[in-house]
């Protein structure tokens, strides 16, 4: 007889983390989520998902998260992390990203019922290649060859599941490009830059690339590294790159918004960012764009989802369907109320 299971998650009340929760409670799962106390995102896990206040920081808030009837078997999907895109160096980005990592790994190794974690990783701990190269995964990650503080503490979080695996934990890892989608109810970056752009308050683009899948896409892609993902293998969830200009484009054709009609190259906007910044530092103000953003855009975003294609059965709808979802949701939110006809 096949015994009953839980998903323990945490990051449930993430963009990502709350279309995990969403698509298990769909298949009839049972969840539990570890939620910081206080979140105001926790309204946005779905119902009949049993949360769990803690810190990933606090073993004994781990302890409680992982207090569990032995009898079922336990699948861990690890999502919790802070995402920084300042690259200088954060304790408190380290202290969450790593160190919680290695909390949940211990309780992984304690708890009776445990059958398998999956630790949601990051293609940003992979070391960058050069443009007309393609990234695929990696046996290990180098954290030194990693420049930016999030990035950083990925990879080093990264190499502790490894290490756990080798030991002989169950446990894999998934690492998504970016994240898009409808559903986004915090509103992240990539969605409020979406925002800006059918509002019509972006004048002007930059003449780079990114890679976003569909968070739905993504959130199967997790569940599916549960049912099928390998002992000790990484697995890069993404999506085709997209040029910023086809991307907007793509937005103005399924909304009608207002078209960005200049793209910056990538080492002008760097330079004309880097001078906001500093007035951004003197006024106490918070710039539109970081340097480091406009890195990422001008760097190679090429990456290859084809093991888990294979392996997870992973797949990712084009960007097109995306994007009409979206602008859709947000339509339906009414966050569109001061948009700049075209």
């Amino acid at each position: 007889m096949e015994k009953d299971s839980i998903y323990l998650l945490t990051g449930a009340a993430g963009f990502l983390g709350s279309n995990i929760c969403r698509q298990l409670v769909d298949a009839g799962k049972k969840v539990r989520a570890l939620v910081l106390p206080g979140d105001k995102a926790a309204k946005f896990i779905p119902a009949g998902v049993r949360k769990v206040e803690g810190d990933l920081c606090d073993m004994n808030d781990i302890g409680t998260f992982f207090d569990v009837d032995e009898n079922l078997d336990v699948y861990v999907i690890h999502c919790a992390s802070i995402v920084s895109v300042n690259p200088e160096y954060d304790p408190k980005v380290m202290s969450v990203n790593v160190d919680g990592t290695e909390n949940i790994i211990n309780a992984c190794r304690t708890c009776k019922g445990f059958r398998k974690l999956v630790y949601v990783g990051s293609t940003g701990a992979i070391p960058t290649l050069p443009k007309g190269k393609v990234h695929k995964e990696v046996g290990r990650f180098n954290p030194d060859l990693i420049h930016d503080c999030y990035g950083k503490s990925k990879a080093l979080a990264s190499n502790l599941v490894l290490d756990a695996a080798k030991k002989g934990l169950n446990a894999c890892i998934v690492m998504p490009t970016g994240i898009m989608g409808p559903g986004d109810d915090s509103i992240s970056t990539t969605t409020a830059t979406v925002l800006r752009i059918l509002k019509g308050e972006m004048s002007m683009g930059i003449n780079g690339s990114f890679n976003m899948a569909d968070v739905r896409d993504l959130a199967r892609g997790v569940i599916r590294a549960v049912e099928k993902g390998r002992k000790s293998e990484t697995y890069i969830l993404g999506n085709d790159a997209v040029t910023f200009k086809d991307f907007a484009r793509l937005l103005c054709e399924e909304s009608g918004c207002k078209r960005i009609r200049f793209f910056l190259p990538c080492v002008l906007a760097k330079k004309i960012v880097a001078h906001s910044e500093k007035k951004a530092a003197r006024t106490g103000s918070k710039p539109l764009l970081t340097t480091y953003s406009v890195e990422v855009l001008a760097k190679n975003n090429e990456y290859s989802s084809a093991k888990a294609e294979k392996e997870l059965g992973y797949s990712c709808r084009p960007y097109r369907q995306t994007i009409k979802d979206e602008v859709e949701w947000i339509k339906s939110k009414g966050l569109l109320a001061h948009q700049t006809n075209p």
